[in-house]
């Protein structure tokens, strides 16, 4: 990946502002144009997480702060519920807390400073950037991603190359979770048959180790009552055998009491895979029901496209307006729609169906081509705002939503870019305000039946 999917702002660090005083081609600065020490020596400090480009502070919240460490940290600073609120709006939250870098954003750089001290020891080594990233590449051999990262884009020797370069890899990294679904649900099958097995194996084995317990205690007593009958005779028994058979009792125990302690130690290790076991299957299972609430919500687009398509084909006699309208996108008749980033491909297609169906979109792209002052005046005249979390930035999503709030227009966030996103959010707000059915009148009479 050369550059990450966006326009990045000017650094802030001192790796790209000191370029004509370091390197093996630099060129020697008049006296009065130099920086000072002092200068120099502000340049070299780690940069602010709030320093950093807008679009670093999703990948670095979201790869280096975990869900429960921003649960207790983003409600001190915003009015988000602790309990209630969903893993995006804390992530959310947190993004515009690094954005503002205000007393929310302090919290959290140093958390990301406490928590990742020792990779940022390690990487003060580095004096250039091939130095660092040879330290980025051998925390990606050892799959120790989150502490390299941020120790990288916080260092005074990282260029926009450098951060470029370690985006694009932690982003090709994302891609490969959604691939091994599969073979997460087939390992987490033959976990819970091993499981089952495990369990099966540590109660025999603690049938077993009771029976054994037994049968030592038994040799126990029995030692004991042969002492006692000793002692009570009145002749004195056979010395030789009686310590014979002391002997012999003792090397007894002896044997019992090593295949005690042996099964012991088998049925201790065997709790301990049951519960490295269990975990696993935990969290396999929590896996699963992300893929599978995922595959629900892809389902559900997929059967709103179809009708949609299926309603257009049946309506031939008529004309392609008209058969857009028949569909299930008729509830966009006379509607003014503002649809705010995604791709030109799918954006076209989206047009397309809602001046089929009567209505009217205006298309914004959040600010890449388009200014953003158009978005700020085309928005009180919507009747909806619709724009894919994926093909939008952070800031243009909060101005957008900031705008809706106080022009009182409703505004709907798409999963994706598609057409079939979109198509799906208009069925879905079709069948939400659609009347109920009425209430069926039965014909029975109570007098003539």
């Amino acid at each position: 990946m050369q550059a990450p999917p966006f326009r990045l702002a000017a650094a802030v660090n001192g790796a790209e502002r000191t370029d004509a005083y370091i390197g093996d081609r630099m060129r020697t600065p008049d006296a009065c144009c130099a920086p000072s020490p002092g200068q120099l020596q502000s340049l070299k400090r780690r940069p602010r997480l709030s320093e950093l480009d807008s679009h670093l502070h999703c990948s670095i919240i979201g790869t280096c702060l975990t869900t429960h460490e921003l649960r207790k940290l983003v409600p001190k600073f915003t009015r988000l519920d602790r309990q209630k609120a969903t893993d995006l709006e804390i992530h959310h939250a947190a993004i515009e807390l690094a954005i503002e870098g205000g007393a929310g954003g302090k919290a959290l750089h140093k958390a990301l400073d406490e928590r990742y001290a020792g990779a940022l020891r390690r990487f003060d080594s580095a004096k250039d950037a091939d130095a660092l990233l040879a330290l980025w590449n051998d925390a990606l051999k050892s799959g120790d991603i989150p502490p390299a990262y941020w120790a990288l884009m916080t260092h005074p020797q990282a260029t926009l190359p450098v951060r470029q370069a370690a985006f694009g890899e932690l982003h090709m990294l994302s891609h490969l979770v959604g691939a091994a679904n599969r073979a997460d649900i087939r390992r987490l099958v033959a976990l819970e048959e091993q499981n089952a097995q495990l369990h099966a194996k540590m109660e025999r084995q603690q049938q077993r180790l009771h029976e054994m317990a037994l049968e030592r205690d038994t040799l126990a007593r029995g030692v004991d009552e042969l002492n006692a009958q000793l002692a009570a005779r009145s002749v004195p028994a056979d010395t030789a055998q009686r310590a014979a058979d002391a002997d012999r009792l003792r090397e007894a125990l002896a044997a019992r009491d090593a295949r005690l302690a042996l099964q012991t130690s088998r049925c201790d290790a065997a709790e301990q895979r049951v519960a490295t076991e269990q975990e696993n299957v935990r969290l396999l299972r929590a896996s699963l029901d992300d893929a599978l609430a995922l595959l629900k919500v892809i389902q559900d687009e997929a059967n709103a496209l179809e009708r949609t398509v299926q309603a257009a084909a049946n309506d031939t006699s008529s004309s392609p307006a008209s058969a857009a309208k028949s569909g299930a996108l008729d509830a966009l008749q006379g509607k003014r729609i503002v649809y705010v980033g995604g791709r030109p491909g799918s954006n076209s297609a989206v047009r397309r169906l809602v001046e089929a169906a009567g209505g009217e979109l205006t298309v914004h792209d959040g600010g890449i081509e388009d200014r953003k002052g158009l978005l700020a005046a085309a928005l009180p005249n919507a009747d909806m705002v619709v724009f894919p979390v994926d093909c939008i930035d952070h800031d243009s999503m909060n101005m957008l939503k900031r705008v809706c709030e106080r022009s009182q227009v409703a505004y709907y966030p798409l999963r994706t870019a598609s057409v079939a996103s979109f198509v799906e959010l208009v069925a879905r707000l079709t069948a939400a305000d659609a009347p109920a059915p009425a209430a069926r009148v039965s014909r029975f009479c109570l007098r003539h039946g």
